[in-house]
Formats: C-alpha cells, structure tokens, sequence
C-alpha cells in the first residue's frame, strides 16, 4: 500500500472541486472527479482531500499521480507525485510433484 500527498490543497479555499488523474507515457486517465472514484480504482483506493491511499499496488501503478484543485472561483493548484514501483508480483509457490518428504526415514 502507499499513501499519495496532494499538496495543492489549500484548507482556506471554499467547496474546493479535487481531481486526481493518473499519467502513464502519453495515457492520462482520470481517476478521481465529482466525489466519486472510477474503476478500476474503485475498491482499491481510499481519498481525503489531502492525499489517497493505494491498496495492493503493482508495477502497473507506477506512474504520475497529479492532483488538481480548484477553489474560489478561477484558483488552480496543481501537484504531481511520480510512482515508481519496484520487485516481483507475488506468485504463490508449490512445491514440484516427488519432492522429499521429511523426516528423512532412517536419519
């Protein structure tokens, strides 16, 4: 999990309209408008107005994280925070079919 800071809040601003979108090479996607979340970041992803918190991330996650906020009236703040995420997936492991059992019978 990892937390992500909009540092373009401003907690003076009044009824402050938040987006958050998520940019990876040429794609930007917008994740977060209106109060509500899209997919597929629905169920993974919790939001206050000052950061969001990613659950269960992967590499398919690293990429730029830009907040934007609007408030009173013509006011932008714009923050962006670049993920990078780094290891392997989890992959259960099993081990082969005829490996040792132990104890070992006889030792």
């Amino acid at each position: 999990a990892v937390d992500i800071p909009c540092s373009a809040f401003r907690s003076g601003w009044s009824n402050p309209r938040i987006e958050w979108k998520f940019q990876k090479g040429s794609s930007l996607q917008l994740f977060y408008y209106g109060g509500e979340l899209t997919e597929p970041y629905r169920n993974r992803v919790r939001f206050s107005p000052t950061s969001i918190h990613l659950e269960s991330v992967t590499r398919e996650d690293s990429g730029k994280y830009i907040c934007e906020v609007v408030g009173d009236g013509s006011h932008i703040a714009k923050s962006e925070v670049t993920l990078t995420v780094q290891g392997g997936d989890t992959v259960p492991c099993h081990p082969p079919r005829g490996s040792p059992r132990f104890p070992f019978p006889g030792l």
